[in-house]
């Protein structure tokens, strides 16, 4: 209970920096994709079933405030979530280049749906212009935000298996 406790005061934080902080911070007009961070990260720490959960969570906010249906981020981020799950195995904590391999991989299929869902869809075809002024900026800004972030998410997962193992053992 209160792994999950900590999971949800992490993605409250998270979403508050990334919609109130950094959109005073931006470069280019782009803000982290601290969500995505958030949910890659937990996902490749704990498994597909966290990074499921994680991603319904953070998906189902970014669909609430930065989207006019409710679904399609939450659906993208439960899905980022469970096939960033599948590294689990072969992961691990302290590497910090496979995370920032998955998280360059992660931003760009998000980037990728979010222009199919916001420009595409209303006959904008000039996705060479999208890539140069969003696709870029957006992920290289994600990049730097996740090596700096995701040694404090290693922390606390330690933080957290270690409180449960002490649990169990007592």
């Amino acid at each position: 209970m209160r792994r999950v406790l900590i999971i949800l005061f992490l993605i409250i934080i998270s979403f508050l920096l990334q919609s109130v902080l950094f959109s005073f911070q931006n470069i280019s007009g782009t803000v982290p994709n601290l969500l995505l961070i958030l949910t890659m990260s937990f996902g490749i720490m704990r498994g597909r079933r966290e990074g499921l959960l994680t991603g319904f969570v953070c998906g189902f906010l970014y669909d609430i405030f930065f989207s006019t249906l409710i679904g399609p981020y939450m659906f993208l981020f439960m899905v980022i979530g469970y096939l960033n799950g599948a590294f689990h195995k072969e992961f691990l904590m302290e590497d910090v280049m496979m995370p920032v391999f998955i998280i360059t991989v992660d931003e760009f299929v998000f980037c990728f749906v979010e222009y199919i869902l916001t420009f595409l869809l209303r006959n904008r075809t000039n996705i060479f212009f999208y890539v140069r002024k969003v696709f870029f900026p957006q992920i290289l800004y994600t990049v730097i935000i996740t090596i700096i972030i995701y040694r404090l998410y290693v922390w606390i997962n330690k933080a957290i298996k270690k409180k449960v193992e002490e649990n169990e053992v007592a």
